[in-house]
């Protein structure tokens, strides 16, 4: 094997920054991933990953390689490639399946999927894509911290799923299309991730509003009966509560919160 210092070569296309680029020579595996490593603690996340490649193109199938396939998952990761990130987990889940690292390498997948999650006026690819990860990484390692961590990141993305029926339900309510709107939100009351979200009080209350325009009584009286009894202390209850005691009905259950002005409603906190 020929020992030599890395060698370097240069690239550039228009309009970018040149970038050194390793070039190929055969090189001792410990002299590769080491100083992959070092580039690593530099935090110099493109560099790390060129030879951490090297050491799998030059030493494939040995443990130093697999060792730097999950070092390229890190860096990619750490650099926001997350495409690339998620690729490199790929690979190491199809040639380690078995090996006790592939806890992190299906994580690590889960979890670049779950930093990409935009707004719930968004399509929520990411975050399907995220909650069906974490719960492969729960459901394969249940005992490891990270099925720990992806059972809190699941309640959040089933917050985000939950936020964003709401979001089509209001559209629809506004749009006078009530029965669209019904269903968003009784997607929301049905599912049973979707009710331990911080979205499930305003569901039902949006049911009691959208039955009660609908002139279904006796539905939204209902609606309002399990709004009271689990969450007697939300503001939602106390519109609600109003809302069937104008229309001459008497809910069962007393509001233990005061109704929030519109205001407060449109700005959390606000006057």
């Amino acid at each position: 094997m020929t020992v030599a210092v890395a060698a370097l070569t240069v690239s550039a296309c228009a309009g970018t920054k040149p970038r050194q680029k390793l070039a190929y020579e055969e090189r001792p595996v410990e002299l590769l991933y080491n100083t992959g490593y070092q580039r690593l603690q530099s935090k110099r996340w493109t560099d790390a990953v060129d030879y951490f490649q090297e050491v799998e193109r030059q030493h494939p199938y040995s443990e130093w390689s697999r060792r730097a396939i999950l070092m390229q998952v890190y860096a990619y990761y750490q650099n926001n490639n997350y495409q690339d990130a998620i690729a490199a987990a790929d690979r190491f889940i199809a040639l380690f399946p078995g090996n006790p690292s592939a806890a992190y390498a299906f994580y690590m997948r889960a979890i670049c999927n779950f930093e990409q999650i935009v707004d719930v006026g968004r399509d929520q690819a990411y975050a399907e894509a995220a909650l069906a990860g974490l719960r492969d990484v729960v459901r394969r390692y249940p005992n490891t911290p990270y099925a720990t961590d992806a059972r809190v990141k699941i309640d959040m993305v089933n917050d985000q799923l939950a936020g964003k029926e709401m979001t089509v339900g209001r559209f629809y309510q506004r749009a006078n299309q009530p029965l669209a709107a019904l269903n968003r939100y009784k997607t929301v009351i049905n599912n049973e991730a979707f009710q331990r979200s911080s979205h499930a009080p305003e569901a039902l209350y949006r049911l009691v509003e959208v039955n009660l325009a609908l002139g279904l009584t006796e539905e939204a009286t209902r609606n309002a009966a399990v709004l009271g009894f689990n969450y007697p202390g939300s503001p939602w209850y106390a519109e609600a509560y109003a809302l069937l005691t104008e229309r001459g009905q008497r809910p069962d259950v007393q509001p233990e919160a005061k109704r929030e002005s519109w205001l407060q409603r449109l700005i959390p906190g606000g006057a």
